[in-house]
């Protein structure tokens, strides 16, 4: 008899503290790998979930995967780069609203001999136009991400169809950003890359940045509520805290704070 209270105590002790663990909250944010891979999300979050107990669990990928894994239901909040897409998803009905949260920058970053004369040319587009004429190796993510979206604007703008010289000097990795810049430090090739990622990743070897500052560069990030109306499965009320939070005051203010090497990645836009 007594056996049998003990075994009924830890048969409750087991289903209450599932229970609990279950009811744990907590959110799925599908995001892109410049936020998690420069080190903002390690540094934001922590401030909202002491403000909220409200778990983030971030799922970082390419943009184009990240929009595609809302679509299937796989996650609360989108956090991307590409806003045509970002702008489509809404219209299409997959999420509820669309915020801008904050901005920074892409750059053009090769080797310093700079074999296509990037330096010397006025905006991105004549840029790229330079290394096809030159064909100078480009590494490219290839992967439907923001950074790869933004590429592929700029070669449209150019005329230019890289895809025609893929495996000869425009070489698609289908990889993240650090794996395409490893490829391009490693063969000298010229890279589209945002700067948050740019000014954390290690192995710059004799690569820099030689093209920046034009408006055509200009990256911005938003954020979207999935809507709970096509996946009732959506933690809505939650996610829409984390929203909240992250465009206002609290939010863009940590979004600010953060510092890598002294040199602040994003800036926060929040209307």
């Amino acid at each position: 008899m007594i056996r049998a209270f003990f075994r009924g105590a830890l048969i409750a002790s087991v289903f209450f503290t599932g229970v609990a663990a279950a009811e744990e909250p907590f959110i799925v944010v599908q995001s892109t790998t410049s936020t998690q891979n420069s080190g903002l999300l390690d540094f934001i979050l922590p401030g909202f979930e002491a403000e909220t107990g409200i778990d983030v669990r971030v799922v970082a990928v390419g943009t184009g995967q990240a929009i595609r894994n809302a679509i299937n239901g796989d996650g609360d909040v989108l956090l991307v780069h590409a806003k045509p897409a970002e702008e489509q998803f809404v219209a299409d009905g997959w999420g509820v609203e669309r915020r801008d949260v904050m901005y920074n920058d892409f750059v053009l970053v090769g080797p310093k001999a700079d074999p296509a004369g990037v330096k010397e040319v006025k905006d991105a587009v004549s840029a790229l136009k330079a290394i096809a004429e030159s064909s100078a190796p480009f590494a490219s993510r290839g992967d439907d991400s923001g950074t790869h979206k933004a590429e592929m604007g700029l070669w449209q703008l150019s005329g230019i169809d890289p895809v025609l010289s893929s495996g000869d000097w425009y070489r698609e990795t289908g990889s993240g950003m650090g794996a395409t810049l490893n490829l391009a430090a490693g063969m000298g090739a010229y890279a589209l890359t945002d700067r948050a990622t740019w000014q954390s990743f290690g192995n710059k070897g004799n690569l820099e940045v030689l093209h920046e500052g034009d408006p055509h560069l200009f990256n911005q990030y938003g954020v979207i509520l999935v809507n709970p109306e096509k996946h009732p499965g959506v933690r809505a009320a939650a996610g829409q805290r984390f929203i909240d939070w992250l465009t206002g005051p609290d939010g863009q203010h940590a979004i600010a704070a953060y510092r890598l090497d002294g040199e602040q990645l994003f800036f926060p836009n929040s209307e």
